[in-house]
């Protein structure tokens, strides 16, 4: 049995019918039901691929057809043209056998059709279970759905297939949906505005389950060709709010829940098929050159056109490959040539922020906290091992027996360690820490709750007026992410050393050095080290030197470099609590190989720091600043801290939601007459309106 197709299209221009379709299919694709949404707009807008963010894999695709065909967010994707010119070469026939393949292929087949509807896309139309037209609650929208109910049935769409969508509505619309029922009595579907998310993801989850469940229709018999009238012929409108990046984009919004990937059996006869077609590829393309491409954006384009057309040809003749395969193989052999195979498409999701490879045959994904197991594997460890030595070739990396872990960062600046057999017993382990690509400011950690508002301006004073911190916390807290937005504070004009084993910070200013470690050669020589890096810094002139991370001997030069007139120094440490980090700073600087005291070497840390935030990642996931404590000097041998500011939790709520709230010690900054010197004003009554806390000094 066929599954339902639905084509949607705007009652009248910027009504939100292409957004409204792609969320949709991503909910039901959410629902593990197989979807496609085709983007049949022959105006060549390219609103579909512009939310879905596939513009690239669209054109890249596009070889042997006019149209193209991709996978993303689970759902099959169809783009039919991409510029006015080529819908001119789009056939009738052609739409006719697409339209079929899809509904045998999927569970549910959604059209986005611009006006007015043409002979192209009149087999979707006339196979239609039902023709959804979008509205806004308005007495405009209102008017254009009414006559375009009209329009449809001229052209011979019985009524009962034609039903309304409600987008954007708020408390504020202008029609009730009752009146809107009684006036067209059609409305199947409500969907509130963006800023209500709950009701938004719930309306649209609904939406898609109601349209699942609507029988299969015959064909339809329409009467020639229709416009939609002059409100209906304008463009569909994303207007900044329905793209990507808007809020009426679930994709880009980040509350998306996680969901839990099934691990599939492995299709012997798909892998073969596969395997197959990308050693055809291989002769007829330059593999090595293939293989480097990532790092040359020039030859990306022409290679991805070349081997689509080789991928095409292959797959021609074969009847038995379905429509959606054809672009899975499509894209998973461009993965394997072009970038980091199956983790390629972990890559392209945004909502995944780490991802850890134990063996060729096991993946797992952190997505918004959660971790949960891929569905993704490598044929063998071979195959494994080729895109470990992908990823680190580019940078001036080996990995090999007498080397086996490695450190290494991707082109968009995601961390990557590697560790191989035969330290890693149950196969080569790859471990990819990804970042936002947005950059994040602290007004973003405030949103996220991970620091109160009253906090913000102590954090302020003690970076503009030069206090030397150190963020601490375990590992994925989020000590970096918070250091680079420490970073913001630093003023324009001051010069800024940053050191790293692996470059991942990326500042906002404009006078910056970066500096990176460098491993040993083959030889065994020419290694360069944290530390190396921060003693020759201090030759650089720096205002201010920022390490990625202190764990070992760098952590006296940096001490050193603190108390010796580079102030307002940043870094971060691994430890459980405030008063841990010093204890592993003493650590740290006894790993240097220098017989210090303890009590000399307390005396330094005391010197040098000036305070120590505390990042944690709760046990929902969430990551949370839990302290701001500042260092106030010694009592005997004991060097004393005041906390400031602490998270103090209050258990698990019934979503499994930490629940607590930020309090304030009530004590006197220490650092005030630093700020007051530096010209900086603090107001501490503005701690004052967190909930007061006794004082945890030491």
């Amino acid at each position: 049995m066929s599954g339902t197709l639905h084509v949607f299209v705007n009652a009248k221009g910027g009504s939100g019918a292409t957004t409204v379709a792609v969320e949709l299919a991503k909910a039901a694709a959410r629902e593990k039901q197989t979807v496609a949404v085709v983007d049949a707009d022959l105006n060549g807008r390219r609103s579909m691929s512009a939310i879905l963010d596939c513009t690239k894999e669209f054109a890249a695709n596009r070889t042997m057809s006019v149209y193209s065909v991709a996978r993303v967010f689970g759902v099959t994707a169809i783009e039919l043209t991409d510029s006015l010119e080529n819908s001119f070469a789009i056939r009738t026939e052609e739409m006719e056998k697409l339209s079929t393949s899809l509904r045998q292929q999927h569970r549910m087949t959604i059209v986005d059709c611009s006006s007015p509807f043409t002979d192209v896309v009149r087999p979707f139309v006339q196979h239609a279970t039902r023709i959804v037209i979008v509205m806004e609650p308005t007495m405009l929208g209102s008017n254009a759905t009414r006559h375009l109910i009209g329009d449809l049935s001229r052209f011979g769409v019985p009524l009962n297939r034609i039903c309304v969508v409600t987008n954007n509505r708020s408390a504020k619309a202008e029609i009730t949906a009752r009146e809107i029922d009684r006036a067209l009595s059609t409305v199947v579907g409500e969907i509130p505005r963006r800023e209500d998310r709950m009701a938004y993801k719930s309306s649209i989850t609904e939406l898609a389950k109601k349209l699942m469940a609507m029988p299969e229709e015959e064909p339809l018999s329409l009467r020639g060709s229709v416009s939609l009238g002059s409100n209906a012929a304008a463009p569909a409108s994303t207007n900044g709010s329905h793209g990507r990046n808007g809020s009426s984009n679930g994709a880009a919004s980040g509350e998306e829940p996680p969901t839990e990937r099934v691990v599939k059996p492995r299709d012997e006869r798909r892998t073969k098929l596969k395997i197959e077609i990308t050693d055809n590829v291989s002769k007829r393309i330059d593999v090595v050159a293939a293989s480097r491409a990532h790092t040359d954006g020039q030859k990306i384009a022409e290679l991805r056109s070349q081997i689509n057309e080789v991928i095409a040809q292959q797959l021609a003749d074969r009847d038995d490959v379905s429509l959606q395969d054809r672009a899975e193989l499509q894209q998973e052999i461009i993965d394997e040539l072009l970038g980091l195979g199956p983790l390629e498409d972990l890559m392209r999701d945004e909502k995944v922020t780490e991802i850890m490879v134990n063996g060729s045959q096991t993946i797992y994904i952190e997505r918004a906290g959660k971790i949960t197991l891929s569905d993704r594997t490598f044929n063998d460890e071979r195959h494994l091992r080729t895109v470990i030595e992908r990823i680190i070739a580019p940078i001036g990396r080996r990995v090999d027996e007498s080397s086996p872990m490695v450190d290494a960062r991707l082109p968009d600046g995601s961390r990557v360690n590697a560790i191989i057999e035969p330290l890693a017993l149950n196969g080569s382990t790859v471990t990819i820490r990804r970042f936002s690509k947005k950059r994040l400011e602290m007004d973003d950690l405030v949103r996220f709750g991970s620091v109160p508002i009253d906090a913000v301006g102590l954090l302020k004073a003690m970076v503009e007026s030069r206090l030397n911190i150190v963020v601490s916390g375990g590992t994925g807290s989020g000590k970096t992410t918070f250091l680079n937005i420490l970073s913001n504070f630093i003023p324009e004009g001051e010069r800024i050393v940053t050191i790293e084993d692996a470059a991942e910070l990326s500042l906002g200013q404009d006078h910056v050095v970066r500096l990176e470690s460098r491993p040993s050669n083959l030889e065994g020589k020419g290694s360069i080290s944290i530390r190396d890096l921060v003693k020759n810094s201090l030759r650089m002139r720096p205002d201010r030197i920022v390490v990625g991370e202190c764990r070992s001997g760098e952590a006296l030069d940096m001490l050193q470099a603190m108390n010796t007139g580079h102030d307002g120094s940043l870094t971060t440490l691994h430890a459980n609590t405030p008063r841990d980090a010093l204890a592993r700073l003493e650590t740290l600087v006894l790993m240097a190989g220098f017989d210090l005291p303890i009590r000399a070497i307390r005396e330094q840390i005391a010197s040098a720091v000036d305070a120590v935030v505390q990042i944690e990642r709760l046990r929902d996931g969430s990551r949370r600043c839990t302290s701001i404590t500042e260092v106030v000097g010694m009592e005997g041998d004991v060097v004393t801290m005041q906390e400031l500011i602490k998270f103090q939790s209050k258990g698990i709520d019934e979503d499994g939601k930490v629940i607590g709230e930020f309090q304030f010690s009530g004590v006197q900054p220490h650092a005030a007459k630093k700020f007051e010197e530096a010209g900086i004003h603090f107001d501490v009554r503005e701690l004052s309106k967190l909930k007061p806390a006794a004082a945890a000094a030491w």
